[in-house]
């Protein structure tokens, strides 16, 4: 039995997309941090670095590219700029040359009791339950992880 030809591009509709929620959700996010992260003078970029250098406080680039999922052309400016702010030493490594350390200094670790209001302003302005909030982090980590293979 022959397809209507309406069916046949159902696929191709916006609304069938699940890439475009995550798309345009995605952007609506980054966007909702934006005031936040001003009265830090960080960038969304610098932000999630910092996230993770509070974390760990001294890694690899290789590391945090892994960690952020960022090629280094995208994450040697940022690194640079939160080492103009004073907020991470950047030194090569003694073991490979082609890798720096990455290190927290004390005004970087400052800048955390700043931040700590943002992640629960970010999760009230999505509307989530914990639930439906926990749930979406597993489903986008299994995607990422599943597109990553």
């Amino acid at each position: 039995m022959k397809k209507k030809t309406g069916e046949k591009y159902d696929v191709l509709k916006l609304q069938n997309q699940v890439c475009f929620p995550l798309y345009a959700c995605s952007k609506e996010l980054v966007r909702q941090y934006g005031p936040y992260l001003k009265k830090l003078n960080l960038t969304y970029t610098q932000y999630i670095v910092m996230m993770v250098m509070w974390e760990k406080e001294i890694v690899s680039s290789r590391e945090l590219a892994g960690y952020l999922h960022l090629d280094y052309g995208t994450l040697t400016p940022v690194l640079k700029r939160l080492n103009q702010m004073g907020y991470l030493i950047r030194e090569r490594s003694a073991e490979d040359e082609r890798l720096l350390t990455l290190t927290l200094t004390p005004e970087g670790k400052k800048l955390k009791d700043k931040a700590i209001s943002i992640p629960p302003a970010i999760a009230e302005c999505m509307g989530l339950s914990k639930e439906e909030f926990e749930s979406l982090y597993v489903i986008l980590y299994k995607a990422l992880g599943n597109m990553e293979k």
